[in-house]
């Protein structure tokens, strides 16, 4: 997946988002994290997130929001979008990764948390943040196995996703090491 022609291109780290308007497009690549898209049609503006968590949960942090936690990247998403005059319920919305990184290793301590996937638990509350604020989801490709190469072209509101499994004989080496 390479640039687009004639569009500035930002690429996301984990726990960065980007807002931005139709001169942009937007990559990341995605394994359990999760990436809303918010692209508003009229506007011709748009943001992602790379969120590597729901919520902080009782997590000491500061008072400054984090990307890095789902909730909170969204609120940023949304200040940003006000900021360059765009009410963010306005916005469509697609969502993107929560995928299985270690197949073979189903319960590897960080990876499953009472037997849901940090991935699956990404994208439901990706889902259901979503919901509550009243912002249509009008695409996803969530979970599955491997990780995902996302580019958004905002001047299009346009998501490319490209899941990329890994092979067996990652699936293999890693159940070796495990002894399975």
């Amino acid at each position: 997946m390479s640039r687009l022609k004639d569009l500035m291109d930002i690429f996301l780290a984990p726990g960065e988002l980007f807002v931005g308007d139709s001169s942009f497009q937007i990559r990341t690549v995605l394994g359990s994290c999760v990436s809303i898209t918010l692209w508003h049609p009229i506007l011709r503006v748009g943001g992602m997130s790379h969120f590597l968590l729901p919520a902080r949960g009782n997590a000491p942090g500061s008072d400054e929001l984090d990307g890095r936690y789902g909730d909170e990247a969204l609120e940023l998403m949304f200040r940003d979008l006000k900021a360059i005059g765009a009410n963010p319920l306005q916005c469509e919305a697609k969502i993107f990764g929560g995928g299985n990184m270690f197949p073979g290793n189903q319960h590897a301590r960080g990876h499953q948390e009472l037997g849901i996937s940090v991935g699956k638990r990404n994208g439901e509350a990706a889902r259901a943040m979503l919901k509550q604020h009243g912002i249509d989801v009008v695409t996803e490709s969530l979970f599955g196995v491997g990780h995902r190469q996302i580019i958004f072209d905002v001047s299009k509101g346009d998501v490319w996703s490209r899941q990329v499994r890994p092979s067996l004989l990652e699936i293999d080496a890693e159940t070796a090491a495990q002894g399975n």
